[in-house]
């Protein structure tokens, strides 16, 4: 139990006001006297305060994704270029203009996709010490894994959100949790990593 400034108390998830238990995670009590209710809207905006916090700031997240473009430069180079390079000396000819860009597109999202499905973390985010986690579910849990399609759903959102003048970026500016705009839409969030 942890006892809270105005002599309520909280345990995992879920707290004692006025002699009523209520749920952090659902923002309601069994029974709600206005003490009560005052104290729940309380707990939840410290909770949103403290969601804010583990996010990282916006410049760390911009700086590693400038470093994840720079590693992918010989990802490409090695997993797209290489490939079609050995293809052309072969066959004397290059493959189709489409095939490549499907071959390049199908290599960022296989980057994205499993990095960020196994262990939340790609090369760059390791080093900023950033770490993608589901959204859905309490915030007090750093390790929630997110799933491959939704990995995917995130690298999809990516693209419009950077590429319509980073509008996605922009976003973080005004969000509740600072979180960028293809992570609100795809029910992921950045948080800091240990």
């Amino acid at each position: 139990h942890q006892r809270l400034g105005n002599g309520s108390r909280f345990n995992h998830g879920s707290f004692i006001a006025g002699g009523h238990e209520c749920t952090a995670s659902r923002w309601r009590c069994d029974a709600t006297p206005a003490g009560s209710v005052a104290q729940a809207l309380n707990l939840s905006a410290t909770v949103t305060d403290s969601a804010v916090a583990l996010t990282p700031g916006i410049l760390r997240r911009l700086a590693s994704m400038l470093y994840d473009a720079l590693l992918l430069i010989g990802v490409v180079a090695a997993l797209v270029l290489l490939p079609h390079i050995l293809y052309g000396m072969a066959s004397g000819r290059t493959a189709a203009s489409w095939l490549m860009w499907m071959h390049f597109i199908a290599v960022l999202a296989a980057y994205f996709v499993w990095f960020w499905s196994h262990g939340g973390q790609t090369l760059a985010m390791k080093t900023w010490k950033i770490r993608l986690v589901d959204a859905r579910g309490p915030h007090e849990n750093p390790h929630r894994r997110v799933a491959s399609m939704r990995a995917l759903l995130r690298h999809v959102l990516c693209w419009p959100s950077l590429l319509l003048f980073g509008v996605g970026l922009f976003w973080a500016l005004f969000d509740r949790d600072r979180q960028f705009l293809h992570d609100r839409l795809a029910g992921t969030r950045l948080v800091t990593a240990a």
